[in-house]
C-alpha cells in the first residue's frame, strides 16, 4: 500500500508495545524505514534488542504490560529518550485456548491481565504524551471481538474490552485533538495464529489450523502505517475484515451452526492438551495470592 500525498510517518514518535515479534516487530521496522522514531517495549530481551538495532539502535525496554509499576516507569524512560511522544500503538497481546467450563481459570486471568489491563495500563502512561493535535493511539483488537469462536472465549472476551477502551479513549481524548484508531485482524501469518490456534483441539472443530486461512503480514503491516500516517480510526486486514464488522449478528450465527458438530470432541481434546501461551509470560500473583 502506497500512503496518499502528504501522508507520512517521517518525524513522527512511536511507541509499541509487543515489539520483539510478528506485528510490532514488523511494524517498528516498517516505521523506521518511512523515517519514524520508535521505541520499543517487550519480554524477549534478545528479540527486541535485535529489532532496536536494525530500527538504527531504537531505544527498548524489557516490560511486562501486565505490571503497571513496569508500563509507567518503562513508558516515560522511553518518552524521555525520544523526546516527545506522538503514536503509541498498544500491540502486545498473548493467546491460549481456554473450555470456558473445565478449563483452567489461569488462562483467562493470563489473558485478560495482558491483552485488557496491559492496554489499559500502556494508554494511561502514554496517554498525557500524545494529548495533543498531532497525538495518535492505536489499540489492536481482533476479527475476534466480533466473531466469536468456540475455545477462544478468553482471547475473543479480551479483544472485545480492547474494542470498548478504543472507543471510550477516542471520545475523552477528543478535546486534546489527539485521535484513536482500532485495529481488526483476522488469522495472521504470525506466531500469534500458528502457537495460539493451531492446536489439536482447534483442528477437530474445523478439519485445520485456522477459519478464514492465513493471510500475508505485509499488508496489515501497510495498513498500520498508513492509519499512523492518516491518525484513521479503524485499521482492517485482510481487507474483507471490513464488509464483516457491521454484520456480527449474522457471521456469529453462521460460526455458530457450522462449526457445532464438532464442538464437544474439541472440549474433550482441548481440557487435557498442553497448549502454550503464544508468547512465554512471567508469573504473576494470582488474586488471592495477593490478598493472603
Amino acid at each position: 500500500m502506497k500512503l496518499l500525498a502528504g501522508a507520512s510517518v517521517a518525524g513522527r514518535k512511536v511507541l509499541i508495545t509487543g515489539a520483539a515479534r510478528g506485528i510490532g516487530a514488523a511494524l517498528a521496522r516498517q516505521l523506521h524505514a518511512g523515517g519514524a522514531h520508535v521505541a520499543l517495549l517487550g519480554l524477549e530481551e534478545e528479540l527486541l534488542a535485535e529489532v532496536a538495532r536494525e530500527c538504527g539502535d531504537a531505544p527498548w525496554r524489557y516490560c511486562d504490560v501486565g505490571d503497571r509499576a513496569q508500563v509507567d516507569g518503562a513508558v516515560q524512560a522511553l518518552v524521555e529518550q525520544l523526546g516527545g511522544l506522538d503514536v503509541v500503538v498498544a500491540n502486545a497481546g498473548v493467546a491460549r485456548q481456554l473450555p470456558l467450563i473445565g478449563g483452567d481459570p489461569a488462562v483467562m486471568e493470563q489473558t485478560l491481565g495482558v491483552n485488557v489491563l496491559g492496554v489499559y495500563y500502556t494508554l494511561r502512561a502514554a496517554g498525557p504524551h500524545i494529548s495533543h493535535a498531532k497525538g495518535y493511539a492505536l489499540l489492536v483488537s481482533s476479527l475476534a471481538a466480533a466473531v466469536n469462536l468456540p475455545l477462544v472465549g478468553a482471547y475473543s472476551a479480551s479483544k472485545a474490552a480492547v474494542e470498548v477502551l478504543g472507543n471510550t479513549l477516542r471520545i475523552e481524548l477528543a478535546h486534546t485533538g489527539a485521535k484513536v484508531g482500532v485495529a481488526y485482524f483476522a488469522e495472521l501469518d504470525t506466531d500469534m495464529t500458528s502457537r495460539g490456534f493451531g492446536t489439536d483441539a482447534a483442528r477437530a472443530i474445523i478439519g485445520r489450523a485456522t477459519v478464514s486461512g492465513v493471510a500475508p503480514l505485509g499488508p496489515a503491516i501497510d495498513a498500520v502505517e498508513h492509519a499512523i500516517a492518516r491518525r484513521k480510526r479503524q485499521v482492517v486486514s485482510p481487507w474483507w475484515v471490513a464488509v464483516v464488522l457491521p454484520f456480527r449478528p449474522i457471521a456469529q450465527r453462521v460460526i455458530a451452526l457450522s462449526l457445532r458438530r464438532g464442538v464437544r470432541r474439541a472440549l474433550e481434546i482441548a481440557r487435557s492438551e498442553e497448549a502454550p501461551f503464544t508468547t512465554e509470560q512471567p508469573r504473576r500473583p494470582r488474586k488471592m495470592e495477593r490478598e493472603a
